[in-house]
């Protein structure tokens, strides 16, 4: 019975260590955009290069899956806002976590990009299927293809930049005053 009631102390103080440390205010964290000026406006030019030519709607769900699966709440915010105001159906924005199990929310294109997003994001999980590629590949032409997974790599890229910096989800820096 000691032990018991010792364990439980043990897992509450872990409980309330664990919760603190997620309330306390972390220090500020450099601004990447100011501390390497040359890497961000180059990261910057290989995000509009990747997007150059791709449906805005697909470039949106892409970014949105993919900070969804990073746990990016600075990108979420942005590129869910993003996309409301180019007209995107608030449905489909709640629907791009489940996509699988709401297929019909998405087209046959979408879900390949979408596929292929969780696979170039989750890499390290398993590589990028075969199947995963090749139905991509039946969906987008070679160019296009290859603008895509270069757009997936650019969000998975700010979003590590994001959550590496502390960024606050609802400050979008893009916007000047």
């Amino acid at each position: 019975m000691v032990m018991t009631n010792n364990m439980n102390t043990a897992t509450n103080n872990t409980n309330t260590a664990t919760n603190t440390a997620r309330t306390t205010v972390a220090a500020p964290r450099l601004n990447f955009a100011k501390a390497a000026p040359k890497a961000f406006k180059a990261l910057i030019g290989f995000d509009a290069a990747a997007r150059d030519g791709l449906d805005p709607a697909l470039v949106e769900l892409i970014q949105i899956r993919a900070s969804l699966l990073n746990g990016c709440a600075y990108c979420l915010h942005m590129h869910t806002s993003d996309a409301r105001k180019a007209g995107e159906d608030e449905a489909r924005l709640h629907m791009v976590g489940v996509w699988r199990e709401a297929r019909t929310f998405f087209t046959e294109k979408e879900q390949a990009a979408l596929a292929l997003t969780e696979s170039v994001t989750l890499v390290a999980q398993g590589g990028v299927p075969d199947d995963v590629y090749g139905e991509a590949a039946r969906h987008f032409d070679e160019s296009e293809l290859a603008r895509v997974l270069a757009l997936i790599f650019t969000i998975n890229t700010w979003n590590r930049i994001a959550l590496s910096t502390a960024k606050v989800a609802g400050e979008d820096e893009r916007v000047t005053h």
